[in-house]
């Protein structure tokens, strides 16, 4: 994989292509005769190339509004525009397709099959998508290179994340979309998962979106959003992103 230049960077950062829009996205669950508003009206723009890290308590709407992005939900109301793909107007399959083609997620837990080795858990997605990255260098972009005919028991929690993310990235998706990916990880394990998605960012050029509660995470990112009861309250783009050495939790 060729690293993404500086130039090229540059000339993202400039331009400011959208890869998503959000406008006006609410999302309201019928609990019977309650009614929860987990999204209220939100604008949001996620660009090209960048790293976004989305910040709130529990309950704040941040994973509504991934899933959301992700097309693993639909809107109550307002669009969702991926590119030139509309889907807040999508049925079941396009959003199928659409996952599949152009979206890899991240979980706190791993949902790794423990009867599959690091590798078969790598192909699982391999084998479905359209021109995907061959298993092995997936986990070798993680550091799992020896690792790949380990089951998921004989890993540490650390790496079982790094195979989670090297079977997201391994179908070369578009976005990654992450949801607490360090929620269950010790600092040091958690710095680790983040190199790599960094390594990501920096190196194929996939967008990232990473979801927290740990605000010292968002000064890794290009830009920080603040969710509270469903609506964003701070959006702060860094002057810079700051190393791994310097974030502590």
């Amino acid at each position: 994989m060729t690293p993404v230049s500086e130039s090229l960077r540059a000339a993202a950062g400039t331009q400011r292509v959208p890869v998503f829009r959000a406008r006006g996205v609410s999302k309201v669950y019928d609990m019977g005769e309650v009614k929860v508003h987990a999204l209220k009206a939100v604008d949001l723009d996620l660009f090209q190339g960048e790293l976004l890290v989305l910040l709130g308590a529990s309950g704040s709407g941040k994973s509504t509004l991934l899933n959301i992005l992700g097309g693993l939900d639909v809107p109550t109301s307002g669009s969702v525009v991926y590119r030139d793909h509309d889907l807040s107007a999508a049925d079941e399959r396009e959003l199928t397709r659409y996952r599949r083609e152009h979206v890899g997620f991240v979980f706190q837990f791993y949902n790794l099959i423990p009867s599959l080795t690091a590798r078969e858990n790598v192909e699982l997605v391999t084998d479905i998508a359209r021109a995907p990255m061959p298993a092995t260098q997936a986990l070798d972009l993680v550091g799992l290179a020896d690792r790949m005919d380990h089951f998921p028991a004989q890993l540490s929690g650390g790496e079982q994340q790094r195979v989670a993310i090297a079977r997201a990235v391994a179908k070369r998706p578009d976005v990654l979309l992450c949801d607490e990916p360090t929620g269950a990880l010790d600092l040091e394990t958690g710095k680790r998962v983040l190199a790599v998605l960094e390594q990501v960012n920096r190196e194929v050029g996939t967008t990232i979106a990473i979801i927290t509660h740990n605000a010292a995470i968002g000064a890794l990112g290009d830009r920080v959003i603040r969710m509270s009861s469903g609506v964003i309250v701070e959006h702060v783009r860094n002057e810079r992103r700051a190393s791994l050495d310097e974030i502590q939790w």
